[in-house]
């Protein structure tokens, strides 16, 4: 058998420690990380690796050359273009021969007996073996599920929370028959997970799975490095340490060379040390890795920390839960707190102050006696990925500071055609004018134009990018709602859609490789400023032409609207007033100080509207949310509708319309939207909401997602609170109803959304045990797990993407079959979480 190394991979996640090198090579314990993958199965008899490189593939052939010092045989194979997994093992079939190979990773530690693997697939004369095992936090891998016979049913790759249904994940390990290659096609873009497995399952091949016991982890970032190596030391993995043993009462002592060192010199637990190590009076090591050439002055203290090779660390240092990177320089008396990544080639000077959990970037120098109480380039947020759903997210000033924004500017502006233009704008607040500016920088460094919108509301910059072909993209910073401390930046598509997680990826990488482009002097991007009213015009023009506006004229009609001091009241008072809608309208003016408290803002609006719609009688009462997407409504009795029953009423509505006009509309809901009523004239499709195109959406007449927020795509495929209540009351209008009479028709049912607390070690776990809990039950694994109790009563169990809790959608026909399922299912958490 001959083994085939994956070790091409740029090691994004686990910046800064891959500057200099892949991430295979990174050290464990004073070895690169495949190197202990390598001999692991060189000891099983395995002589012949085909190592696949890519990122910097000459540090990787000058470390093993031919194999031979190690007693092997290295073939390397490197692409010259990015293959995808299986392409890149395509490239190799003239190598591998015609016996069976295995397939690993080089970034991966683990302990697993291989022979078993072996054995397995040789029991069940598999033509592909996946070796699953089972992981705290299955975000980062595919997920899998297998019969009992181990026959593979289902796998998903990197799901979200709501999409995992197993903590049981593919670790990466494939057995292969040589025949199995005949199905990957040669220069192709080709994956396993997402391109073959697929394709063997449908040509009728069964994948089986070997679960592995043992330790296993994927080392993807800062954090899982210092982990491993925290399980080392603490024999949570079996793993070889090379070198002589020497004990000591309070611990042990492997080094690669013979050393005498004074008394004073304390060495607790396991303390590994490379060549030429040298450690003076009063030195203290507990759970310590030090590779070469390192020096320790007097009396310094130093724990759970990796030290690479050429560091020279002062008297007095006190470091804990480090790593330092090589050729850093540390002054005396330096205390850094748990969690500190020293990148390459600092200088760290006297008296430093390092706070817990900080990154420091490479070549950096930190004066005497500073305080470093952030990571300097990045916020810890981002050690693993910027963006969540087409947005980045951070601390304005801290995690958000005017670097970040320029880094962001020119790594988006590195994915687009040079003299391209795109727009952007901003809310009022200060910290989104401060960022839009160092952003504009960015983009013109690239060659980018930029016409900047200033203050404007997101909907209306995201009409104007889909009506004109000419613009690429758009970009909007406003304060986060929930957290004025906070910046919100949303990157728009072409088609004004949120970036999907292809692009968002290829933006982090340029971020963080800092692969930007910095065009020459001619063609440096321009700004073109607006004064707003040609894009308030398109706006305004694209809601008369599809609004029956004459109706409003013609009919006693008048509303309540509360703009929430957002920036729609820009532009939406003189719609209503163009349309001919009588409105009174609340909190139409900027206040910063009020939006940075939105509960108390809400909870004071909502009480002023009902007060006044019931007094004045009248029709309706919208909240339009500070950015325009969101949208709450007050009916004509004063009462504030739920989320389910606005949603319910809209869907009554345009059921009417659909049968006045003699056709069928279609609409797109969450999962986890409730399905007891049943509309005539609706075809509606349940799924997730994800990566949607301008295409899939147009499909649809409405888009809902439950939260208030709707997109009727006849005027725009975004979410868009403005016009949402515009054709709300439109259809109102047109089909003679009132709201309260419409609620009236609805049906007396239970409908509940609750949290359940659960770490984010013990999620995967949970979508297993809920699945298993599905047997014997109709079932979906669509967004979550959703299991349905009878024909109407179903739970649905989401957790979420980012918070400690899961989320549990109950319906059922009364409040006392759906507490009954809410108590059986919080138990259930609760016996399953122990």
């Amino acid at each position: 058998m001959k083994a085939v190394v994956m070790a091409g991979g740029f090691g994004t996640r686990i910046q800064p420690l891959t500057n200099s090198r892949p991430k295979p090579m990174l050290p464990i314990v004073n070895k690169p990380m495949m190197e202990h993958t390598m001999m692991t199965l060189k000891d099983l008899g395995i002589t012949e690796f085909i190592v696949l490189l890519y990122f910097k593939p000459e540090i990787i052939k000058n470390y093993f050359k031919d194999g031979s010092d190690f007693g092997i045989k290295i073939t390397y194979v490197v692409p010259d273009d990015d293959y995808g997994t299986a392409g890149a093992v395509k490239l190799a079939q003239e190598y591998i021969g015609n016996d069976n190979f295995i397939i690993i990773s080089g970034d991966l530690v683990t302990d697993f007996d291989f022979k078993k693997i072996f054995d397995y697939h040789a029991q069940k004369d598999s033509k592909l073996t996946i070796t699953l095992t089972s992981v705290d936090n299955p975000l980062e891998f595919g997920v899998v599920i297998a019969n009992d016979e181990g026959k593979i049913e289902k796998f998903l790759e990197k799901p979200s929370w709501g999409e995992v249904f197993s903590d049981t994940i593919n670790t990466g390990i494939y057995i292969i028959e040589p025949e199995i290659l005949e199905y990957i096609p040669r220069g192709e873009n080709f994956d396993f997970a997402k391109d073959l497995f697929p394709r063997l399952m449908r040509e009728g091949i069964e994948l089986m799975a070997g679960y592995a016991e043992g330790y296993w982890r994927d080392v993807g970032n800062p954090e899982s490095y210092r982990d491993v190596y925290d399980d080392i030391l603490t024999d949570k993995v079996k793993l070889k340490i090379s070198g002589q043993q020497t004990s000591f009462p309070d611990g042990v002592l492997y080094s690669d060379e013979e050393y005498v060192f004074d008394k004073s010199i304390e060495f607790i637990g396991k303390v590994v040390l490379g060549k030429n190590v040298t450690l003076a009076k009063g030195v203290k090591l507990n759970n310590v890795v030090i590779g070469d050439n390192v020096n320790i002055g007097r009396d310094s203290k130093i724990r759970n920390t990796v030290i690479w090779n050429d560091v020279n660390i002062g008297a007095k240092a006190m470091l804990d839960g480090c790593v330092i990177c090589n050729n850093n320089e540390i002054g005396k008396n330096v205390t850094a707190k748990a969690g500190m990544i020293l990148a390459e080639g600092c200088e760290i000077g006297q008296l430093v102050s390092v706070e817990q959990d900080v990154t420091i970037w490479s070549d950096k120098v930190i004066e005497d006696a500073s305080i470093i109480s952030h990571s300097l380039i990045l916020g810890s947020k981002y050690k693993n990925s910027i963006f969540e759903h087409g947005m980045v997210v951070g601390q304005s000033n801290v995690e958000l500071s005017c670097e970040m924004a320029t880094k962001l500017a020119e790594a988006f502006g590195a994915q687009l055609p040079v003299g391209s233009t795109i727009l952007v704008s901003r809310d009022y607040h200060k910290n989104s004018r401060m960022l839009k500016r160092a952003f504009l920088g960015g983009m013109l460094s690239a060659g980018i134009n930029v016409i900047d919108y200033s203050g404007i509301p997101s909907a209306v910059l995201r009409c104007n990018l889909s009506s004109h072909e000419e613009y690429t993209a758009g970009v909007h910073f406003r304060q986060k709602i929930d957290d004025p401390t906070s910046t919100v930046i949303t990157f728009y598509n072409h088609e004004a859609l949120r970036l999907n997680n292809d692009v968002s990826k290829k933006v982090e990488k340029a971020f963080f490789k800092e692969t930007f482009r910095r065009v020459d002097y001619s063609k440096i991007g321009e700004i073109h400023e607006s004064d707003h009213e040609k894009e308030y015009e398109v706006y305004k023009d694209g809601i008369k032409t599809l609004l029956k506006s004459h109706m409003f004229k013609c009919v006693d009609c008048r509303i309540a609207v509360d703009m929430m001091h957002g920036m729609a009241a820009e532009v939406f008072p003189d719609i209503l007033n163009d349309l001919g809608v009588e409105n009174i309208m609340f909190n139409a003016h900027p206040d910063e100080h009020r939006l940075a408290n939105i509960n108390a803002l809400k909870k004071q609006s909502t009480a002023d509207m009902s007060a006044v719609i019931k007094a004045l009688k009248l029709d309706v009462g919208f909240v339009i949310y500070p950015y325009g997407q969101r949208l709450d409504i007050i009916c004509d009795e004063g009462t504030k509708l739920t989320k389910q029953t606005t949603l319910y009423v809209v869907l009554l509505l345009l059921n009417m319309q659909a049968k006045a006009e003699g056709v069928k509309k279609r609409v797109f809901l969450p999962t986890w939207a409730a399905d007891i009523v049943y509309f005539e004239h609706l075809e509606i499709e349940r799924g997730q909401y994800s990566n949607f195109t301008i295409a899939q959406m147009k499909k649809y007449d409405l888009v809902a997602t439950g939260e208030g927020n709707f997109a009727f795509t006849e005027f725009a495929t975004h979410r868009d609170s403005m016009y949402a209540s515009l054709k709300i009351l439109e259809m109102m209008l047109t089909l003679e109803v009132k709201l309260s009479d419409l609620i009236a028709t609805l049906p007396s049912f239970y409908y509940n959304i609750s949290k359940a607390e659960c770490s984010q070690a013990l999620k995967g776990k949970m979508m297993r045990m809920f699945l298993e809990d599905a047997k014997g039950k109709e079932s979906s694994t669509l967004d979550g797990v959703k299991i349905w109790l009878d024909k109407h009563d179903w739970i649905l169990m989401i957790p979420d993407q980012y918070n400690n809790y899961l989320n549990l959608y109950i319906q059922a026909k009364n409040d006392t079959k759906g507490q009954e399922i809410l108590a059986t299912y919080m138990a259930k958490i609760e016996q399953w979480s122990k």
